[in-house]
């Protein structure tokens, strides 16, 4: 009987230039990026209430958004998450964010999907090309083969983008994630690479 060890891809093997769509330039969030990404955070505060977990005033600081960065540089690092900004070419202004957490290898080989784009960006189908661009990347380079993905009943923009990525309704979670205070109820949907 022969044993052989599955080797997975190096996952912190991201394009050094990032990656690019038609209109956004994509690439890991680093420790330098603190600053950019409280600000962009603070501009969308009151937006992104709805649909987040409450966030305490403290959240909002750059000691936060330091340890924040950090972290999710740590986490990319060691292959468990990957949080990627969505920078406009010209002037690398910070226009969205999507994250790859809590991934999983052995025969699991999935991640959960978050994602948030700027107020004023929303509708002009930037977040549909960049995780486009994102999930096919993982696929192709990570051997990932599903992304999950969960939204309110009531973020109706969410779940329209979920299912013009492919994404499938897998199930109804009832009181899944305590956001703004309150516990809601999320629609769950994967989808699940073609090839692997």
């Amino acid at each position: 009987m022969s044993s052989s060890a599955t080797t997975y891809p190096a996952f912190p093997a991201f394009p050094a230039d990032g990656l690019r769509s038609a209109r956004l330039l994509l690439r890991p969030t680093t420790r330098a990026d603190a600053a950019g990404l409280l600000a962009y955070h603070e501009f969308n505060r009151e937006r992104f209430q709805r649909w987040e977990a409450l966030r305490a005033d403290a959240f909002f600081s750059r000691d936060a958004f330091d340890a924040r960065c950090a972290e999710m540089e740590r986490q990319a690092g060691a292959g468990l998450a990957l949080s990627l900004l969505l920078l406009a070419p010209g002037d690398g202004a910070i226009v969205g964010e999507c994250a790859f957490t809590n991934i999983v290898r052995g025969p699991l080989q999935a991640c959960h999907l978050g994602f948030t784009i700027d107020a004023r960006r929303e509708g002009l189908g930037l977040m549909r090309e960049a995780l486009t661009a994102a999930i096919g990347h993982l696929f192709e380079h990570y051997g990932l083969h599903r992304v999950m993905a969960g939204h309110m009943p009531a973020n109706e923009r969410s779940g329209r983008l979920l299912a013009r990525l492919g994404f499938e309704r897998e199930g109804y979670a009832r009181a899944y994630l305590k956001i703004n205070g309150a516990w809601e109820d999320h629609v769950m949907s994967a989808l699940i690479a073609s090839k692997n």
